[in-house]
């Protein structure tokens, strides 16, 4: 079982429809990017997942249990959401005490976590005096305060410098290794292409593509992509996604993300789909992401 399910999901506001039937998972070990366009439907659907929000439809479940129905649920759950706040009054240390003292945690977790996030010779200072850097520090730091087995961020790198940003690459990879599960919202490409093993991208509210980085995101980081024109475009589709692949239409041509040329050539031959044309085709990431959002902005 994995350690994030999302099942058939929707989630309606009024006549907008921000998720459709929207399915998959998150294993742990791995680190998972979520991808999307503004508005597509990541937030609403973190949100559905953390309890925030109820679905229209569907089920969104850690280990098949709702966040609800947990089991002190922030020692198997850390999140931090885009819009977490903090008393400005307090301090970093106050404000991690008092998540300790609600969540049932030990008090010396707090000076683990903070050194951490790199914030123990800040951790005596009032938030209100913090950098956005170092309140997304401050953020992560309570996530990981009952050492839970999930940890679910959105936009974990909004506000860090490039030092932090590399910090925060290591500290998802260190968590992945440990065996937690990481679930990281994020619309920077690049930098999600350095951190993650596998993505979901969705648009529009409906899941576009899923499974590993080079598999999804074919063409991105040396990963390979093809562009195939075949007699018979239908028929080569089919067999390409029979075997996992995940294929683009593009007018008359075919791109098939995560192949080769001759992977794609064997298959048009044990189909005997009449191949016209076949090429490799080198893509940035930023390609291979517009090709499964369908260029949403």
């Amino acid at each position: 079982m994995a350690a994030v399910e999302i099942r058939d999901l929707g989630k309606r506001f009024g006549s907008v429809e921000a998720v459709k039937s929207l399915s998959f998972d998150v294993e742990a070990g791995r680190v998972t990017g979520f991808l999307g366009p503004n508005g597509a439907g990541k937030s609403t659907t973190l949100r559905a997942l953390l309890g925030l929000v109820r679905p229209t439809a569907g089920t969104a479940t850690f280990d098949g249990r709702a966040y609800e129905d947990l089991d002190r649920p922030s020692s198997r759950v850390g999140a931090v959401l885009e819009d977490t706040a903090f008393h400005p009054g307090r301090t970093a240390r106050n404000h991690l005490r008092v998540l300790a003292t609600t969540g049932e945690h030990p008090s010396g977790r707090v000076d683990e976590v903070l050194d951490a996030v790199g914030l123990t010779a800040a951790a005596d200072r009032r938030v209100k005096g913090y950098s956005m850097g170092m309140r997304q520090r401050l953020g992560i730091a309570g996530a990981l305060l009952g050492d839970p087995e999930v940890l679910i961020l959105d936009e974990p790198t909004n506000g860090l410098d490039p030092p932090g940003i590399t910090w925060m690459r290591g500290l998802l990879r260190r968590q992945a290794a440990a065996g937690r599960a990481v679930l990281i919202s994020s619309h920077l490409l690049a930098e999600v292409a350095q951190s993650v093993d596998d993505v979901v991208v969705i648009a529009n509210g409906g899941l576009r593509g899923q499974g590993t980085l080079e598999h999804v995101l074919g063409g991105a980081g040396g990963a390979p992509a093809t562009e195939v024109h075949a007699k018979d475009p239908g028929a080569l589709t089919r067999a390409l996604e029979q075997r996992g692949y995940s294929v683009r239409s593009e007018g008359e041509r075919l791109i098939v993300l995560g192949a080769t040329t001759e992977e794609v050539g064997t298959i048009a031959a044990e189909e005997q789909v009449t191949v016209l044309g076949l090429a490799p085709q080198a893509r940035s990431l930023e390609a291979a992401f517009f090709d499964l959002t369908g260029g949403e902005a």
